[in-house]
C-alpha cells in the first residue's frame, strides 16, 4: 500500500470534459488536495458517508512518485461527494473523507501517459471513455508544475483530473477504472 504524505490533484484537466462542464479552459493548472487518509486500495469499499446525499464517481491517471525521482502511474477515482463541493466552493471536505481516493490495482513505469485509453464502468456500464491526450496539462508538465510550489516525495500521488462523464453512486454499486497497459481499479460501494 502506498504512503504518500500528500496526494495532490489536478481539477478541470480534459479538454473534452471543460467542454461538457461549459467552463473555460485554464491557463494554469487548477490544484487541490485530497487527504492522505481518503486513501484505499484495490477492491476495498467505497463508504458513502451520511454527510453527503450526491457521491460521484471521477476516473482519474494517478501519478506516483518513485524513488529517486522516478515516476511510475496507475487507476485512481477521485470520488466526490458532489452537493458538498457546491456548498462549500472550496473542495477539501468533498475529496476527502475516508474511503475517496481508491488506487491500484498496481504501478507501472513502462508506459507513455500522453496516449492511454481511459474509462469508468459502474455496474458494466460504461460512463466515462477517452484518452490521456486530451489532458490540458499532461504528466510531466503537472509534476514539473507542483515542484515550483512544494517538494515531491516517493509515494505522494498526483490525480491528472477526470475526462467527461462525471456521475453519481449508489451503495451496493461497483465501479471500475479501467486504463491501457495498467489494468482495472475495483472497488464497491457501501
Amino acid at each position: 500500500m502506498l504512503l504518500p504524505s500528500k496526494i495532490i490533484c489536478a481539477g478541470l484537466n480534459y479538454k473534452d470534459h471543460a467542454k461538457e462542464m461549459g467552463l473555460t479552459i485554464p491557463d494554469e493548472p487548477v490544484l487541490f488536495m485530497k487527504s492522505p487518509t481518503a486513501l484505499i486500495g484495490d477492491g476495498d469499499k467505497i463508504i458513502y458517508p451520511s454527510a453527503t446525499k450526491e457521491l460521484h464517481y471521477e476516473a482519474e491517471l494517478a501519478i506516483v512518485i518513485l524513488e529517486n525521482g522516478k515516476l511510475g502511474y496507475t487507476c485512481a477515482n477521485d470520488v466526490t461527494a458532489r452537493d458538498l463541493q457546491r456548498k462549500d466552493g472550496q473542495w477539501t471536505r468533498a475529496k476527502s473523507f475516508n474511503t475517496f481516493c481508491p488506487v491500484g490495482p498496481k504501478v507501472v513505469t513502462d508506459i507513455d501517459p500522453n496516449n492511454l485509453d481511459i474509462k469508468l464502468l459502474l455496474n458494466g456500464e460504461i460512463k466515462q471513455h477517452s484518452n490521456t491526450r486530451q489532458m490540458i496539462f499532461n504528466p510531466a508538465f503537472l509534476v514539473k508544475f507542483i515542484l515550483e510550489i512544494m517538494p515531491l516525495f516517493p509515494g505522494d500521488i498526483i490525480l491528472t483530473g477526470t475526462p467527461p462523464g462525471i456521475g453519481p453512486m449508489q451503495r451496493g454499486d461497483t465501479v471500475e477504472v479501467v486504463i491501457e497497459g495498467i489494468g482495472t481499479l475495483k472497488n464497491t460501494v457501501a
